[in-house]
């Protein structure tokens, strides 16, 4: 059987377990256990094991649940809510205050957590009642939550980065740094956008009350202020020492889980309710990521002793004649498409050994690359029929946001980030000049 024909069958039967409900762990591993068991023999099954090892080798990967622990621990003790009540008495009194606060919420968010998962827990939980009491427009709002939370793996420091920082061996501070404009400049958009149609159609964003505005003192504005501004004194000590290089990537990540703990306990809210959710939800998510990667890694193991790299180059570039950009091209949406069915984790372990070599061989930068991966990502989080992130605000949201308010919520947000892909595609400096500019090139 071709190479060709064997991918066939090895993704149409991933796609159809995934559709069966199974685990997306269970079913990569299965199929890549499989598939090696049936090409090469009772001695293909030291694969998962293979790959097991080369899973306990990967030292960053403690990072993983250290900054997942940091995210919970301010989600779950309310300083996290402190940072939104910030926002919401400082930009109150603007048209679309509100909406504009909540991106600022969900930027900061993903600063201190790395997964768009924790920003749509808060801002579903904390941001969206608030906003729907206050009158605004329940499409335009659920399209906020859910666009913003989505910055959570592009903006540092973004777990998908370590991740692909690790598969493409490249240095995980310059993913970070090339992360930081693109995600200022998509969440820019985002603010722009809500800013002029509030200002175009004043209903859909009300500004606060002026009689509610009189009833905040200014000294209550100032507590607000520095209440909010201690969340982002953990994530500037944490990646302070990183770039200083008084810590490794490991110990920045611990020096801020500890920061958050301490910041916790100083306020009198770790409670054992707060711990016991913490942890619970940092070893589900920890636990999740890491059976991913290993049945990932199985499965592009026995991928890549097909020969698929090769085959893929000898197919675009050989058979298909196709210029450099038409397989950059072809390679961010096939992204986008995975990203309809798969976790991004998933898609990365298993999509990324295959097209990193060949972005390589063009002449690309592997850390620009990473870049656009990310926000094809972020397209594919809140992308019709299986976005992750639409089915987590169906579970999150309030009755009167229907399915169909969802879908429509999004249209407006995912043209911002086509646009900013294009950017970036077109200007590569956006993401390069940062890295390049630490790093002295």
């Amino acid at each position: 059987m071709s190479q060709e024909y064997i991918s066939l069958l090895m993704f149409s039967s991933l796609m159809l377990l995934l559709l069966t409900g199974q685990r997306v762990f269970g079913a990569i591993g299965f199929v890549g256990a499989a598939a090696a068991l049936l090409l090469w023999g009772d001695g293909a099954t030291e694969m998962p094991f293979s790959s097991a090892i080369t899973v306990m080798n990967w030292y960053p990967l403690l990072t993983l649940p250290l900054f997942i622990y940091m995210g919970y621990v301010l989600s779950e003790s309310g300083i996290a809510s402190d940072l939104y009540r910030m926002f919401h008495v400082w930009m109150g009194p603007v048209r679309g205050g509100l909406a504009l606060g909540t991106i600022g919420l969900m930027v900061v968010i993903s600063a201190m957590n790395g997964l768009s998962v924790a920003g749509m827990a808060i801002g579903a939980s904390v941001a969206l009642p608030e906003l729907l009491r206050r009158g605004y427009d329940k499409v335009m709002v659920t399209g906020i939550v859910q666009a913003g939370s989505s910055l959570g793996i592009l903006v540092p420091p973004s777990v998908v980065l370590v991740l692909y920082a690790m598969i493409a061996r490249q240095p995980v501070l310059q993913l970070w740094l090339a992360g930081v404009f693109p995600g200022l400049l998509m969440a820019a958009f985002f603010a722009i956008y809500i800013y002029i149609r509030c200002r175009l159609q004043p209903h859909l964003g009300p500004a606060l009350p002026a009689e509610e505005r009189r009833e905040i003192s200014r000294a209550e504005k100032l507590q607000l202020l520095r209440a909010g501004f201690l969340p982002l004194a953990i994530f500037a000590s944490m990646m302070g020492l990183f770039l200083t290089g008084v810590t490794s990537l490991v110990e920045s990540a611990a020096v801020g889980a500890a920061a958050a703990t301490v910041a916790a306990l100083v306020k009198r809210r770790l409670t054992w309710p707060v711990m016991e959710s913490t942890v619970r939800q940092t070893l589900g998510i920890s636990c999740m990521f890491l059976w991913i990667i290993l049945a990932a890694l199985c499965f592009g193991a026995v991928y890549d002793g097909l020969g698929a790299v090769r085959a893929l180059e000898t197919l675009f570039l050989d058979r298909l004649a196709l210029e450099p950009w038409q397989v950059m091209a072809l390679m961010l949406l096939s992204f986008i498409v995975l990203g309809m069915f798969l976790d991004d984790t998933a898609m990365l372990v298993i999509v990324a050994p295959l097209y990193i070599p060949i972005v390589i061989e063009l002449g690309f930068n592997a850390i620009w690359f990473g870049i656009l991966y990310t926000i094809t990502c972020q397209i594919a989080y809140i992308t019709p029929p299986f976005g992750y992130n639409l089915f987590l605000m169906r579970a999150m949201a309030p009755p009167e946001i229907t399915l169909g308010d969802i879908y429509r919520s999004i249209v407006p947000f995912v043209m911002i980030m086509v646009l900013s892909l294009g950017i970036i595609m077109a200007f590569p400096q956006i993401a390069l000049w940062l890295p390049g500019l630490y790093s002295g090139g």
